[in-house]
C-alpha cells in the first residue's frame, strides 16, 4: 500500500512565505539604495541580488522536480508490486 501524499500548505503558511520573501527583497533593495557608495557598486550589488533570487527559484524548482520524479517512480514501482502480489496465487499448480 502506498501512503497518500497530503498537502499541508495552508493559506496562512503560503501568505507568510510570500510576505517574508517580499519583505526580505525590499529590505535588501532599500539597503543597496541607501548604501553610501557609487552607482557602479550599487548596480553590481543589485545584479548580484537578482542573480541570487533567480538562482534560489531555479534551485527550488530542481529540488521539487527531483522529488516529484522520485515520488512518481516509487508509486509506479508500488503499483507494479501490488499487481504482482494480487495476481500471485501460492496454491496454484502450473500444469505443463
Amino acid at each position: 500500500m502506498s501512503r497518500p501524499i497530503h498537502n499541508t500548505m495552508t493559506g496562512a503558511y503560503y501568505a507568510q512565505c510570500v510576505l517574508s520573501f517580499g519583505l526580505s527583497l525590499v529590505s535588501v533593495v532599500l539597503g543597496i539604495a541607501y548604501l553610501p557608495v557609487g552607482p557602479w557598486v550599487r548596480a553590481f550589488l543589485a545584479v548580484a541580488v537578482l542573480y541570487t533570487v533567480t538562482s534560489a527559484f531555479v534551485l527550488a524548482k530542481c529540488v521539487r522536480d527531483r522529488q516529484e520524479v522520485t515520488t512518481m517512480s516509487s508509486r509506479v514501482d508500488q503499483a507494479r508490486l501490488d499487481r504482482l502480489l494480487s495476481e500471485h496465487d501460492p496454491f496454484k499448480v502450473d500444469t505443463p
